[in-house]
């Protein structure tokens, strides 16, 4: 077996799994995916030196494979290097579920052998499969391209997860592409190789590769490239729980009752729990999308980075003290909702302490209160049920008619601290259906958090804000030596609100109307908020505000570009459609001229089966020239298909010549005749190699007639010279 083979496939088959580096990063793969092809390069070395293990090769270098993912990957689960139980359960493991609990994860996931097992193991398969495929493994011919078939789709999977783009996208395939050319180049370079035969197979290998790395990041209408991640959830546990939101007059009932404690390097004004964006009108619902919380969730760009120790006490249910913008959490392994911040234990063992390290996103006050709220975004303007007549006049007046911005948002919030009051003591109201907010906005104008932010969402939704609900906690009152408790008189639910650029902006209506305090100092995105609120002219000096400086460019510059982008597009349609009628249009033209020509009948039909012997034969490269006999042409064409075609070639002739010369009667039987020596020669054509028969199948030449069209048409015969 060639050595130089081997080495093109085994690095191309490394690169295909080094190309799941988006997934779990670059240095979680590099031990484990160059022990499993080292390992196959060994064993084609000792199968070569003793030719008595070459059966048992495929055996040898999985059972090799195997015992490096065992002892890079499982160490942890041996017994000093040696497989125990538990290593062959994760074994099995790492090929039923690995792959699909990596796709329920945030990416780059955990490189724990539950997620990254699958990656080795692929390799593993990858690498038997292709050694077992080279040329001379088993005694068959150069094949390249099906030696690195399973490399390529190796690749592909890669991509289904995480698809390269750009200048990453390029430099992958040539990553893949180098390793290729010196598999390709080295099975063809032995003796009696044709040189010519390597460029198709390499320049398939290429584009499979370009293919493989970046059509998958391109994305017309700019939606994300594809990804299998897409759609998979983390499941959750069946217990059922009571939602947050309903618990908020329980715990008002035991204020000192604690909850949690936590440890923070920087002031925190808010804990969520849950955030809760569906409503139809009697009650609402959180659409939860977990995924399992992987090594770290990259930030917003600008942001600051917060932490905090948390220690849990009563806190029932599956949610956990979380952020905003989580970014990672060490302790435990989590459920995360991205979209909402949302933390939920897993399946490991209940949650008891753990660090929350945060973002914070960075913001100027000034910037923030004349920002557009951004209409784009889930769960920002759900449905609402049959809203009541009073409040639906109540929503209009309740932001002044400014249209939808941040500021009017901040209106909506000022609205309701001036009008309403936040109910204390024992008889404090419950619900946040539409029975329950009507009574809050039109007849008591007193409730707790509860109905202040379930109030403040609707309308806000009712004047195109988009908007949520979260619940969770106050950030609590100092205990000493840093440390802050969050008791059950903290809860709190409040609404967010969605600012374009900046994301979803936490408002609390409530602040100015709760006790001294209560609250934490403002910092960050907290006190650009509140620094908003100040400079918010008084509601009878509000005006419409305008668009900033940047926004106004950037609406200006759309069409402009899009425009561009659709430029690209059409060309990229316009040479996809040369390419597929190329590919697809000649072979069905072809097949539609043979189809017409077999349809005639007599003589026709006769010279028709000459005439589609021809355009195949030129198609082959098997030249025609003037005053050849079909004798002739046999001769010619048995050096190249045999000659069991040339045999058939000759037999057609004497048919072409009794039609010409002999003077008989045509009759149908004379087609069909001339036919069935059409289809021996068909198929003694299959027997050439394949990529020329795939350059005779797509060859458009055959579709126009040679410069000496008669004299292919119409033979020279033995009987005469016609034409």
């Amino acid at each position: 077996m060639n050595r130089v083979a081997v080495v093109g496939l085994l690095a191309a088959t490394a690169v295909a799994g080094f190309l799941f580096a988006p997934v779990f990063g670059v240095a979680a793969l590099v031990v484990p995916v160059l022990a499993v092809v080292v390992g196959g390069y060994l064993c084609v070395e000792v199968t070569a030196r003793w030719a008595r293990l070459a059966p048992v090769r495929p055996l040898l270098v999985g059972l090799v494979g195997l015992v490096a993912v065992v002892e890079t990957v499982l160490f942890p689960t041996t017994l000093g290097g040696l497989p125990t139980g538990e290593t062959l359960r994760m074994l099995w493991y790492g090929v039923t579920d690995s792959w699909l609990v990596t796709l329920q994860s945030t990416w780059p996931a955990r490189p724990d052998p539950e997620q990254l097992l699958f990656v080795p193991l692929a390799v593993v398969l990858a690498t038997v499969v292709g050694i077992e495929l080279l040329p001379g493994a088993r005694g068959g011919g150069a094949r390249p391209l099906l030696a690195l078939l399973p490399s390529l789709v190796l690749a592909g999977i890669s991509q289904a997860y995480q698809a390269f783009d750009g200048m990453a996208a390029v430099l992958a395939a040539a990553a893949f592409g180098a390793p290729a050319a010196v598999l390709v180049w080295a099975c063809t370079r032995g003796v009696g190789a044709r040189r010519t035969d390597a460029w198709p197979v390499l320049l398939t290998v290429v584009a499979t590769a370009l293919g493989t790395v970046a059509v998958a990041g391109i994305d017309p209408l700019d939606r994300g490239a594809y990804s299998l991640k897409d759609g998979q959830l983390a499941p959750l546990n069946e217990t059922r729980t009571t939602s947050p939101l309903q618990q908020i007059a329980d715990r008002l009932s035991t204020p000192d009752t604690e909850v949690f404690r936590y440890r923070a390097d920087q002031p925190v004004a808010l804990w969520r729990l849950a955030v809760l964006d569906g409503f139809d009108g009697a009650g609402w619902s959180a659409d939860v999308r977990p995924s399992r919380l992987g090594s770290e969730i990259d930030g917003p760009a600008g942001a600051t980075t917060a932490s905090a120790r948390v220690v849990l006490g009563d806190l029932p249910g599956p949610w956990l003290p979380s952020q905003a913008i989580p970014l990672d959490v060490d302790g435990l392994a989590p459920l995360v909702d991205e979209n909402t911040g949302v933390l939920l234990r897993g399946e490991s063992a209940p949650a008891g302490e753990y660090q929350l390290t945060w973002a914070e996103p960075s913001v100027d006050a000034a910037t923030l209160g004349a920002a557009p709220v951004d209409t784009r975004v889930h769960g920002g303007l759900g449905t609402l049920g049959v809203v009541p007549d009073e409040i639906d006049e109540l929503a209009r007046k309740s932001v002044a008619e400014l249209r939808p911005t941040f500021q009017s948002a901040l209106q909506l919030d000022r609205f309701l601290r001036n009008n309403y009051l936040l109910a204390e003591g024992d008889d404090l109201p419950t619900g946040h259906g539409w029975q329950q907010l009507r009574r809050f906005l039109v007849d008591t104008k007193r409730g707790t958090s509860e109905q202040w932010a379930a109030a403040y969402v609707v309308l806000a939704r009712m004047n195109g804000i988009p908007a949520r609900l979260a619940v969770g906690f106050r950030g609590g009152t100092p205990a000493g030596d840093g440390e802050h408790v969050v008791r059950n008189g903290d809860v709190l639910a409040w609404p967010e609100v969605a600012v374009r650029g900046v994301g979803w902006i936490p408002l609390d209506p409530t602040r100015s109307a709760e006790s001294a305090g209560a609250a934490a100092p403002s910092k960050g995105l907290a006190a650009a908020v509140d620094q908003a609120r100040e400079q918010l002219p008084p509601e009878r000096d509000l005006r419409q505000p305008e668009l900033p400086e940047s926004e106004r460019t950037a609406a200006a510059a759309e069409p402009s570009t899009s425009a561009g982008v659709n430029w690209l597009l059409v060309s990229a349609l316009v040479v996809a459609a040369l390419l597929i009628i190329w590919l697809a249009g000649v072979p069905l033209a072809v097949a539609v001229r043979a189809r017409r020509r077999r349809n005639r009948t007599g003589a026709a039909g006769v010279l028709g089966a000459w005439s589609e012997v021809c355009d195949r034969l030129r198609g082959h490269g098997v030249a025609y020239r003037i005053g050849m006999t079909p004798r002739d042409l046999a001769t010619v064409t048995t050096g190249v298909a045999g000659d069991r075609t040339g045999l058939a070639i000759r037999e057609l002739g004497r048919v072409v010549d009794m039609v010409l010369w002999s003077g008989v009667d045509v009759a149908d039987g004379h087609a069909r005749q001339a036919w069935r020596h059409v289809a021996e020669i068909r198929r003694g054509m299959k027997t050439r190699p394949r990529p020329t028969r795939l350059r005779a199948a797509v060859d458009p030449r055959v579709l126009f007639p040679p410069r000496s069209r008669h004299n292919t048409r119409l033979p020279r015969t033995e009987a005469g010279s016609v034409g």
